[in-house]
């Protein structure tokens, strides 16, 4: 008999499991070993290993095409890798499919926010419970669907508000101003309860101010006891957010360290066609 995949024992599951490893201090929650890619002849990752601790924010850089948004989705389930394996809680997720591997924890968002954009802000976060909870036969028959759709509800707004949303709850997506947007593509992200979410360039487009209020919310996210990792061009946000970095370049791994050595490692600035200062990366 194959083990069960509904949210409780996943949750119990990772509970046990974190309960018995942290013995020996913070886990390594998500492992990425060998992990290579290929699109035809060309190789997007090529034999990149990853260890990313239990409470992390870990922050994955690296010039355009350096695989950063590949690795994103090969992780999450949305590419098969073509070698290599990942590990999620000590479990291995390499060939499941993206709904799988996001019921058992391991979350993305996307460089385009994936909303409903005729949709209001609650019915967006709604949907993404209904998605998450999918009801079962079960329920529908003991008529229990009324029931679940109040908790469906009342989750939904604890997480716009939580998301600063509380305000714009009743407003349509689309009317949204872009700042807003991705903090609700993050809410989305949320109303499936992740351990462990991937923030793919959350920053981008946004003003100055903008940047500041969603920095602000990746660090309240990851009060959550939520691990981040998060791609983004921009490196000065980077530095400021992150405890530790990974650089890609040509789809592998070329460094990791904490953000002081990374700013100034000549492999990194090389990488970056020579930008003497790369915290002026992505702030244009």
């Amino acid at each position: 008999m194959g083990a069960c995949d509904c949210a409780g024992c996943q949750d119990a599951l990772l509970a046990l499991w974190i309960d018995k490893m942290g013995e020996t201090g913070p886990v390594a929650i998500l492992e990425v070993k060998g992990l290579s890619k290929y699109f035809g002849g060309l190789a997007a990752l090529k034999d990149v290993h990853l260890t990313v601790r239990e409470g992390e924010i870990r922050g994955i850089i690296g010039p355009n095409g350096a695989g950063k948004t590949t690795l994103f989705n090969v992780i999450s389930g949305m590419y098969r890798p073509s070698a290599g394996e990942i590990f999620y809680a000590g479990r291995r997720i390499d060939g499941l499919p993206a709904n799988k591997i996001a019921a058992l924890g391991l979350v993305r968002t996307f460089q385009r926010t994936a909303l409903y954009h005729e949709f209001t802000v609650l019915r967006n976060v709604t949907v993404a419970r209904h998605l998450h909870v999918r009801e079962s036969l079960f329920q529908v028959i003991a008529g229990n669907l009324k029931q679940k759709e109040r908790e469906n509800t009342e989750k939904a707004l604890e997480i716009i508000e939580f998301m600063g949303l509380k305000h714009l709850v009743d407003e349509v997506a689309v009317n949204l101003p872009h700042g807003y947007q991705r903090a609700l593509g993050v809410a989305i992200a949320l109303a499936c309860e992740p351990k462990v979410l991937l923030l793919d360039e959350p920053l981008t487009g946004m003003t100055p101010t903008e940047k500041g209020h969603m920095i602000d919310l990746i660090r309240k996210v990851h009060g959550k006891d939520i691990t981040i990792l998060i791609v983004e061009h921009d490196m000065r946000s980077v530095m400021e957010l992150c405890e530790y970095i990974s650089v890609l370049d040509f789809g592998t791994l070329l460094v990791e360290g904490p953000p002081a050595e990374i700013q100034n490692n000549e492999d990194v600035i090389r990488a970056y066609l020579g930008t003497e200062d790369i915290l002026t990366v992505g702030q244009s």
